[in-house]
């Protein structure tokens, strides 16, 4: 690999977590019709079996490159990406989705934390303070008004899995096949939510509205943007992605917007500007980078 190629990695991966951005949020506005009609476990239950069926179809050869080694690390990484979905939604039962999106949200903060602590991976300090203004930019976004609640703790657990799964998929994804790891993440998730639907008996989707919604998320917010993360995180320090993936808000709040579901204020404004200036803090190129990345393609060694 050539130098400029190896320089081409990271912006590459950049482009490819902010496409992710942009299609988890128009799946937000997407599944929020669709999750009163469905209950949300037999929802996931579909979309995420959808996608790893999907995912095999079109690469059946993808499950040679499985390993024992490869099985264990998607177990846990779907463990915790898969429990991040269920706390996120005991915390949207007992509180408003603002505080709960907010309360996820934390995991801007939570991941540099985590890296520090279990990779020990020096942070750089434009990074804590590009994760401090998205956290700032979230706040502005998602609440408007109401107090924190111990209910709502359900909401921090969410933000704590979370940022230990884009830790843990920085550390492991480099070693292993990224399809084929997205895979066996999918498919152990849908296991997780056929069984949190099964006590209340499998309800399919109601309406083609709905069947819609369980195709967009499966094809492009799981099996597409999934895969695309895993590939990202390769190449990618976890804190960087964490505040890349804040975008996520920006680009919900304004899909929201143009279908009608939201109206446009200043602090929702105000809020996108905060988290896209965080992300130029942390990604803006600096005499460090210059002549090499300062994240190594692990393709080169």
């Amino acid at each position: 690999m050539t130098s400029s190629t190896r320089a081409k990695v990271p912006t590459l991966a950049i482009i490819a977590l902010v496409v992710v951005t942009i299609v988890w949020g128009a799946a937000f506005v997407v599944m929020k019709p669709a999750i009163a009609q469905e209950p949300f476990f037999d929802f996931l239950a579909f979309r995420f079996t959808v996608a790893t069926v999907v995912m095999i179809v079109v690469r059946p050869l993808a499950l040679r490159a499985i390993t024992p080694k490869m099985l264990l690390s998607g177990v846990v990484l779907a463990l915790l990406l898969g429990f991040s979905y269920i706390t996120q939604t005991i915390a949207l039962e007992q509180t408003t989705a603002a505080i709960t999106g907010f309360l996820t949200g934390l995991y801007v903060v939570v991941t540099p934390l985590l890296a520090w602590i279990v990779l020990r991976q020096r942070i750089r300090a434009r990074v804590w303070i590009g994760s401090i203004l998205a956290l700032i930019g979230l706040g502005l976004i998602s609440i408007t008004g109401g107090s924190i609640e111990w209910p709502q703790l359900w909401g921090v657990a969410c933000a704590i899995l979370f940022a230990g799964h884009i830790v843990a998929l920085g550390k492991w994804s480099p070693g292993f096949d990224s399809y084929a790891l997205t895979i066996v993440q999918l498919g152990v998730i849908a296991v997780m939510m056929w069984i949190g639907a099964a006590p209340d008996g499998i309800q399919p989707p109601p309406t083609p509205e709905v069947w819609f919604a369980v195709a967009f998320t499966a094809l492009l917010a799981t099996a597409f943007a999934f895969f695309m993360q895993t590939w990202a995180q390769a190449r990618m320090e976890a804190s960087r992605v964490a505040v890349i993936l804040t975008l996520e808000v920006v680009f919900t709040a304004l899909i929201a917007v143009l279908v009608g579901q939201e109206v446009l204020t200043l602090k929702t404004l105000l809020g996108g500007a905060l988290i896209v200036l965080a992300m130029f803090i942390v990604e803006w190129p600096s005499k460090r980078a210059s002549g090499a990345p300062v994240i190594v393609d692990p393709m080169v060694h």
